[in-house]
């Protein structure tokens, strides 16, 4: 896969050491854009040694139900990691970056480092499958059907005229990031084992979120195209 200027072919074309960045509710995944607005020193710190080195950047989530360690909260042993394709800073201290989506990665250890940001020996081998773009046959209509009710619920909109052009690895990608979920939900489309069970976990999540909210897909009788 491409990002940006580079080609990642292989698990082996990605960095064993990558600084990372644990932000709850965060969910990047393969070729899809996560942007970012920086003003924390510490990972002001992590943006200037990625733009240093070979601009990636693992994003994860901090294990909020575990018990903090010497260097901050537990992180999640799974991942994304990214690169950075876009930079600007904004006048006022703060950089605006984008992400592009790599690989998801499993942590191997965590480095005793002296940098203010947290670094990870990782491997992304568990998921070659990541550096192939997936066009699996999902259930579409399930999927637009029970997210359309879910934004619907939620007083959400989206363009629904990008979405109906959009191949199913993007569709579905994009859909499981910009779900409102919580970071428990989060986690379970990041480690779907391929598009196919992501597609099916997008749909029993929005199902269950709607179900909760008293609602169910297509209550109010449109037709998706």
């Amino acid at each position: 896969m491409k990002a940006g200027n580079c080609l990642y072919g292989c698990p082996g074309d990605v960095p064993e050491v990558i600084p990372v960045f644990p932000l709850p509710a965060a969910l990047l995944l393969p070729r899809s854009d996560m942007p970012l607005n920086i003003f924390e020193p510490r990972y002001l710190a992590m943006v200037d040694a990625a733009i240093a080195g070979d601009r990636v950047i693992g994003m994860l989530q901090p294990d909020e139900t575990a018990a903090p360690c010497a260097r901050g909260p537990m992180l999640r042993p799974v991942g994304c990691c990214g690169r950075i394709v876009s930079f600007a800073e904004t006048g006022d201290g703060r950089y605006a970056i984008t992400l592009t989506g790599i690989a998801r990665f499993r942590i191997v250890d965590e480095l005793a480092c002296n940098t203010a940001f947290r670094q990870c020996r990782v491997t992304t081998a568990p998921f070659a499958i990541d550096f192939v773009a997936e066009e699996t046959a999902v259930d579409r209509n399930a999927v637009l059907r029970t997210f359309r009710a879910y934004l619907d619920a939620h007083d959400l909109c989206v363009d629904w005229e990008s979405v109906g052009r959009a191949t199913n690895e993007t569709l579905v990608n994009a859909l499981a990031m910009m779900a409102p979920f919580g970071p428990a939900e989060k986690q379970a489309l990041l480690e779907a084992p391929d598009l196919k069970a992501r597609a099916e976990t997008l749909v029993a999540l929005t199902e269950m979120s709607l179900a909760a909210r008293g609602g169910h897909p297509g209550d109010d009788g449109r037709a998706l195209q």
